[in-house]
């Protein structure tokens, strides 16, 4: 199913389409906001492929690299408020979420100093230790957009219905349609939106519908191919070109108009939207989510709320917060592969693996 969006010839042929369609333009700037996407930009080559006029920029698409700086260390305060207590918790968290670094070190290092951290692959394997220890606390550091949310209320639907008591999460889910509007607004300038595929099947085309409307921004809802992002480059071409503002969905093999329900009403049936902090963006106005009052005994917050100091968001000098506004791409940080690596990361964007840095040095033979 998935060749014809591999197919080298039908790639061919569209970024033909795609230099016959963009002559004239001085220039044409598209936004994705997903670190898949940006994964599938890069290994494939694409921004080489394009014409010089036509640039792809990534925007704030990696959750665990705008989870801000303050919950990171209020969870670290919390494991250490709680051991003082005598209550032995088991944090988990996801594996580039525990090297995210801040001013007071990464749950990496609270692991360093002995306290109970595991790295998961999904709040299933959290729920699992859970079950595992009844008589530990578990709580489970939850950050991620649309995409990562819906299992997340699958999950709290059945620790709720076993009356599983040990289990509880520290909400850092934010929502990413906010996230672009607050670009729009800020000064970030684009011709055109790829809209993330996963998100979009949760949210649905429909979830994207008043971007256009309010801001007049073509969209197209873009799958995870080669194919699929070539396409959706083209398409959005095509739209500023006859001077259309519409929304597309390339990604029909996964993507419904109306997304999907099911997943929506569980979100809905745990979560409350709330003005929310994104590490290097600022409060972001109704893109957070939040434990509503009557699920308020899931959030480890309601028991242990240590005071956490303001602090900063970024190594000096470090552009992440520029590469998550979509307004620079990692070669043109000062630190990008030289104080700046995986192995010793400044910024988050370097940490996740869905991080722009991260994904450029990856692939950095490929440019």
């Amino acid at each position: 199913m998935l060749e014809k969006f591999r197919d080298r010839q039908i790639a061919q042929r569209i970024v033909r389409k795609i230099h016959e369609e963009a002559k004239g333009f001085e220039e044409l700037r598209f936004m994705h906001v997903c670190g898949t996407h940006e994964d599938t930009v890069t290994r494939a080559g694409i921004r080489s492929l394009l014409p010089e006029n036509v640039k792809i920029m990534s925007g704030p698409g990696c959750p665990v690299c705008i989870t801000p700086v303050e919950d990171i260390v209020k969870m670290m305060e919390i494991m250490k408020q709680a051991y003082e207590e005598g209550e032995r918790i088991i944090l988990t968290t996801f594996g580039d979420m525990y090297r995210i670094p801040t001013p007071r070190g990464s749950f990496a290092d609270l692991k360093s100093e002995g306290y109970d951290v595991r790295v998961v692959y999904s709040i299933y394997d959290a729920y699992k230790i859970a079950k595992e220890n009844p008589d530990k606390l578990v709580v489970h550091f939850s950050p991620g957009f649309e995409t990562t949310t819906a299992p997340a209320a699958g999950m709290l639907n059945a620790v709720v219905e076993e009356g599983l008591e040990n289990f509880k999460i520290y909400s850092v889910h934010r929502l990413t349609p906010p996230a672009v509007e607050a670009l729009v607004k800020g000064g970030t300038r684009f011709h055109g939106l790829i809209d993330p595929g996963h998100v979009s099947t949760i949210i649905g085309v429909k979830g994207w519908v008043h971007i256009t409307e309010k801001y007049g921004i073509p969209q197209v809802v873009a799958g995870f191919e080669p194919v699929d992002m070539l396409l959706a480059i083209l398409l959005l071409i095509k739209m500023v070109k006859k001077g259309e503002a519409k929304i597309l969905n390339e990604y029909t093999r996964a993507v419904k108009w109306e997304g999907n329900v099911k997943a929506q009403e569980l979100i809905d049936k745990f979560f409350e939207v709330k003005d929310a902090k994104w590490r290097a963006l600022g409060i972001i106005p109704e893109s957070g989510l939040e434990l509503r009052r009557e699920w308020r005994e899931l959030e480890i917050r309601t028991y242990y709320d240590p005071e956490v100091p303001k602090l900063p968001d970024l190594e000096k000098g470090c552009l992440c917060g520029a590469i998550l506004r979509g307004l620079a791409l990692p070669p043109q940080c000062p630190h990008f592969g030289k104080t700046c690596t995986p192995r010793h990361p400044i910024g988050p964007c370097m940490v996740s693996y869905e991080g722009t840095c991260s994904i450029f040095y990856k692939y950095g033979a490929l440019f």
